[in-house]
This record gives C-alpha cells, structure tokens and sequence, in this order.
C-alpha cells in the first residue's frame, strides 16, 4: 500500500534569464518545502523570457537544485525550455531529483507569441512518485478542458501545473484548478509565479495553491516572492 504523499508549491524569486540564480533559488525552495514533491510555476528557470536559450538536462547550472533534491529527497517539477534535435525547442516541465534531471512533460496549448518560437508538445504524461500518479499540465494547458480530461483519463491522483498570470488575472490559476477538481475528483497544485517573472510579466499575483478533489483549498500562498505551502495526501 502507498504512504501519504506530502506536495509543495512554491513561487521562487526570479532572476530573470539567470538559470544559475534560479536554480539556488529553487534548491532553497525545496528544503524549505519538506516535502516530497515540489512544483514550480512555468518557465522558472528561465523568467518567461520566449527567446531564452534551451535549458538541457545535463545543465551543470541545475546542479544546485539535483543537490537538493538529493538532500531532501525530494522530486521538483521545475519549468524551462527544452531542445530537440532539428533545432525544435518546447515549454517543458523538467523532473529534478538526487539522480538527475529528466524532461517530464512538454507544453500541449501554446498562447500569446510562444508559437513563434515552440512547438506544441505530443501527449499528455504523468509521473508516478511512491504509487501516486501526477499528470501534468503548464499553463494555459490548465484552461482547455480537453487538458484535464485527457490527462485524467491516464489514471491520476494529482493534477500538478506550472503557470504565469499577470497580475490582473489573479483569480485565473485557482478558478481552473477549481473546475479541474469538481470535474474530475482530483486533486489540483498549482505554482503561480509571484513579483516580476521576464517579459510581459512586470506584475505577477502568487497565490499558487493545493485544492482537493472536492475543490476546496488545502493550501495557499498569498502575493509574496519565495513563499511555498504544503499539503500532505493521504
């Protein structure tokens, strides 16, 4: 039988195309979390910078954050674009841990510019972490019902998302992790980016959030730079 899976969001501090900084901020992020998962919003390794180069897995800049993960033995989900041969490039979802890092997941619905310069990804996935099944979503994935009901359909406990939302849409990551959860029965984390976040995104509202199949919260983070909150799954 699976234990309880204990999930932190966390809203970093971003240094805005300085994958260095990011990822020690980060790796704080993760000790401070004590948790066994960690999500973090989109691109947040990066600042949502659409032209900043590809992050690849074997980055010696990540090794702070694999450090951490190594400590604490924790799984974060970190945000940064990723490269494929012929040059493509995708909104990815890495998966860090002790042993390394690993793309997990590339963005399936693009927005804004980002088709200018991404590729969409192929397919939902989900990442299993100690018998407990993660989909995985970024962003404006979270809006498109079709998302959800995909990537539930793969047989999920936690529907775990990475996004940026001006200020001005503070209410829109926690009203769709709300209708993901009613819909489907599923638990829903989400990492919101808090402060400045790269490009368009000068003001950024926080407020990522854990809701629970039922909808209501579990956990949630206000406005602050670097604040994470947990919650443990049973």
């Amino acid at each position: 039988m699976r234990g309880p899976l204990t999930i932190a969001v966390a809203q970093p501090r971003c240094a805005v195309r300085d994958v260095a900084a990011n990822a020690v901020a980060h790796a704080v992020a993760v000790r401070a979390a004590r948790a066994r998962v960690v999500v973090f919003p989109e691109l947040s390794l990066t600042g949502y910078e659409l032209d900043a180069p590809v992050v690849p897995p074997d980055d010696p800049r990540l090794s702070p954050l694999v450090e951490a993960c190594a400590e604490t033995g924790t799984v974060a989900l970190a945000g940064a674009p990723a490269g494929g041969a012929g040059g493509a490039a995708w909104i990815a979802m890495l998966a860090v841990d002790g042993a390394g890092v690993a793309v997990a997941y590339r963005k399936l619905y693009l927005g804004g510019a980002e088709p200018e310069r991404f590729t969409p990804g192929a397919e939902p996935a989900v990442l299993e972490v100690d018998g407990w099944r993660l989909g995985l979503a970024v962003c404006k994935d979270t809006g498109v019902p079709e998302h959800a009901a995909r990537t539930v359909a793969l047989g999920i406990d936690v529907y775990a998302a990475g996004v940026c939302e001006h200020e001005r849409d503070a209410a829109v990551p926690g009203d769709r992790a709300r209708r993901v959860a009613a819909d489907h029965g599923v638990t829903v984390a989400v990492a919101s980016f808090a402060g400045p976040a790269g490009g368009e995104y000068v003001r950024t509202p926080g407020g990522s959030g854990i809701w629970a199949g039922d909808a209501t919260v579990l956990a949630e983070a206000g406005p602050e730079p670097g604040a994470v909150v947990r919650a443990t799954l049973t």
